[in-house]
């Protein structure tokens, strides 16, 4: 509701709102010494930043929110009596709320209390807008697929090891483009008649799931960088799996990773430009398109590419020497 004041009152549009918001959100996320609560209050802007980029009501998204909590609650309290079955039981509590709840719940409340934005078609994406958008949420969703999938393949169980290692090497060896038209085209061929994907949420999916079969890579290459006695102290003061993993070996695990992570993240930012051969508008495309059709800017060829250049050469800086800031901070070593 405050956000669609300020919307109404300061004349700023969603984009801008949601631009604002994520550098905001990476403020609080990459600052030091945070409160805990600061940090989980960022988990709300993908549903925020959903509605300020598409529109509509507001309760959408926060039904689809309620999902995530109630099959977090669910799974918190069944899980000191069953365990893994508490989190399944979590699990098909959100998605029988998703299947059933979603829709109807909103819909009322919608009725009710109208707070909205004006809808946006995904067809009027483009630009940076667009590129943020995929790079943000490949980023923030690749690096835990990335490590599930890098543990996975370390498992001891040989179902859940040769299956990871089944998609790891076949995500690796299919490149970015031939999923990104499997996205664009092929995907409706499998679904339902009546059941239709928004084009950018399909492609953030194959981004993700490319970007996660890499960085389950370097994950594992993270893992394999650490001394054997680091199990094996996780094993002598009585840590289950999940604990050592949590506390002692994926944080160092990580640490070591921090380049080839980093890596990873700008070029998969960078591989954003490719949606332009699914139809969508890359920076690219939006520039030159837009410089053609402006008599104004006729005989200007250079300019664009060389403006988009920038803003990228901008981005992708700032990733890598946040990250060699990030090495810096967490050295132990007196060197």
């Amino acid at each position: 509701m405050l956000t669609f004041i300020c919307c109404q009152l300061m004349g700023a549009s969603g984009p801008q709102l949601a631009g604002v918001a994520v550098l905001l959100v990476a403020w609080v996320a990459l600052i030091e010494y945070l409160p805990r609560r600061a940090l989980l209050a960022t988990l709300l802007y993908p549903f925020i930043g959903v509605w300020l980029l598409w529109g509509g009501s507001i309760w959408y998204p926060l039904m689809a929110l309620a999902g995530f909590v109630i099959g977090f609650a669910v799974w918190r309290a069944l899980a000191s009596r069953l365990g893994l079955i508490g989190l399944a039981v979590g699990v098909v509590a959100a998605l029988l709320w998703w299947g059933f709840g979603y829709g109807p719940v909103g819909g009322w409340l919608a009725g009710v209390l109208p707070f909205e934005l004006p809808r946006v078609p995904s067809t009027q994406f483009g630009g940076f807008v667009l590129s943020i958008t995929i790079g943000v949420a490949g980023i923030a969703m690749s690096l835990p697929a990335g490590v599930i999938l890098a543990l996975a393949r370390q498992s001891n169980l040989p179902v859940v090891k040769m299956l990871a290692i089944m998609f790891i090497e076949f995500i690796r060896g299919v490149p970015l483009i031939g999923m990104l038209f499997v996205a664009s085209l092929l995907l409706n061929y499998f679904l339902p008649p009546k059941v239709q994907f928004d084009i950018i949420l399909r492609v953030i999916v194959m981004v993700t799931i490319f970007a996660s079969a890499y960085m389950a890579e370097v994950v594992r290459g993270g893992l394999a960088a650490l001394p054997r006695g680091q199990y094996e102290a996780a094993n002598a003061l009585g840590l289950d799996y999940w604990k050592a993993q949590r506390l002692i070996i994926l944080p160092q695990a990580l640490k070591v990773a921090i380049p080839s992570i980093v890596s990873t993240f700008i070029g998969m930012f960078k591989d954003t430009t490719l949606v332009t051969f699914v139809g969508l508008y890359d920076p690219l495309k939006a520039m030159s398109d837009s410089v053609r059709a402006s008599f104004e800017w006729k005989g200007a060829y250079w300019e664009p590419y060389l403006f988009a250049g920038a803003i990228f050469f901008i981005l992708c800086f700032g990733m890598s020497r946040y990250s060699l800031y990030l090495e810096r901070r967490l050295k132990r070593d007196s060197r």
